[in-house]
């Protein structure tokens, strides 16, 4: 099973359910994954907790081997069914904090932990106070901890903490507040900030992003140019190209990834996979993370099939078996090896199940999201240690 919310006023990840139903299609025309035919179940989330566990309580009641490249903010309600019945969750999206806590989840990248802390360290050596703006959430409670955690390693102060509601369609207040804390202008504190260096403005709301800085935009002096910034699945190409291109408001911003710039050659047989069996699902953008994520779980899934023999009855025990195995699974360079095994998890409090802490660092330019010139991928597993913990 794949689930991911459609249709709400909050985040919605259609692309997730409508790739995985183009893996479906690819892999048995193929003859399957190693033999076995693949069904896929898709489930709308609805971005409740009560949609969460209906997803979950269907995965159950369909005897579902693995849930697959999901997205969910309500890992509690979502993970009790599917560990009550041993059925692993492979590869989620990374917003739940729970995804990189229980036993049965086997994430591909390090959620929003790692993408934010990854903006502390990006956004440092561009600014010298940062406003992060973040849905008032349980998931969001995290965001400011870890960014915090980035910037601190490079000696930077913390981000003002900006709250806003998660389906709010006025960002008028959390614009100015933000121009406050990043100019000394609007409302706020109000605090001097002559000789100040370029102050920055980081948003991290899902498909709300786009709103406030259409409310960011309205608001920001004409004197003053914070730098703009955000992550994976709050910017994404698709949205660039919306909004204008080279024109768009998001030219110059700053984007911390889990993965390669979707320019990148590796991308390249999933782009295949989209345009032969997407069948015109226009909700399965290549360059969208959510997108990407579900490839790559898909990936991990099909590596963990070929373990098997081709006449091997599969079911969850033996498909979690295989995933704490000691040999590492690979996606062909999407990632680093991943493996789950105890040895293999990172010191992160509240976050033990992250493998894979990588980050890539990415500009917009010219309308094209592409990697930073003079930035590498970063490993975040040290500044993760040192940050407090946040479950």
């Amino acid at each position: 099973m794949t689930f991911a919310p459609e249709g709400t006023q909050a985040t919605n990840m259609p692309g997730m359910t409508g790739m995985a139903k183009a893996y479906e299609r690819w892999a048995n025309t193929r003859g399957g994954l190693n033999g076995h035919r693949l069904r896929v179940l898709t489930c709308n989330e609805k971005n409740t907790p009560g949609g969460a566990a209906d997803c979950a309580r269907q995965a159950v009641a369909e005897n579902a081997v693995a849930v697959v490249g999901s997205y969910s903010q309500h890992g509690r309600a979502f993970m009790a069914p599917l560990e009550a019945e041993g059925i692993p969750f492979v590869g989620g999206y990374g917003v739940s904090s729970e995804e990189f806590q229980s036993p049965l989840s086997y994430p591909v990248n390090g959620g929003q932990p790692v993408l934010i802390a990854g903006a502390g360290h990006q956004l440092s050596r561009a600014c010298d106070q940062v406003a992060l703006v973040r849905p008032d959430t349980l998931a969001g409670d995290t965001l400011p901890v870890m960014l915090n955690a980035g910037l601190r390693a490079n000696k930077m102060a913390d981000a003002a903490d900006i709250l806003a509601a998660e389906d709010s369609a006025d960002f008028k207040p959390q614009a100015g507040e933000a121009i406050a804390h990043t100019t000394g202008t609007g409302t706020g504190t109000g605090k001097e900030r002559e000789g100040k260096a370029r102050g920055c403005v980081t948003a991290v709301l899902g498909e709300r992003t786009e709103t406030f800085f259409d409310a960011f935009r309205r608001t920001e002096p004409q004197r003053s140019k914070p730098q703009i910034s955000s992550v994976l699945g709050s910017v994404s190409q698709s949205l660039v190209d919306r909004t204008g291109g080279r024109e768009s408001p998001f030219e110059g911003a700053y984007v911390t990834s889990w993965y390669p710039v979707a320019s990148d050659p590796l991308w390249e047989p999933m782009r295949r996979v989209v345009a032969d069996f997407a069948f015109g699902d226009d909700t399965v953008d290549p360059d969208d993370s959510g997108v990407q994520t579900t490839w790559i779980a898909y990936t991990v899934l099909g590596e963990i099939m070929n373990r098997f023999g081709k006449e091997e009855s599969i079911d969850a025990r033996r498909i979690r078996r295989s995933l704490n195995e000691a040999r590492p699974v690979r996606t062909a360079g999407l990632t680093p090896d991943l493996s789950w095994r105890s040895e293999d998890m990172r010191a992160v409090a509240g976050f033990p199940r992250i493998v894979n802490s990588r980050v890539t660092f990415q500009v917009v330019r010219d309308g094209r999201l592409v990697a930073q010139p003079g930035e590498q991928p970063m490993d975040m597993t040290p500044t993760l240690v040192q940050a407090p913990r946040t479950a």
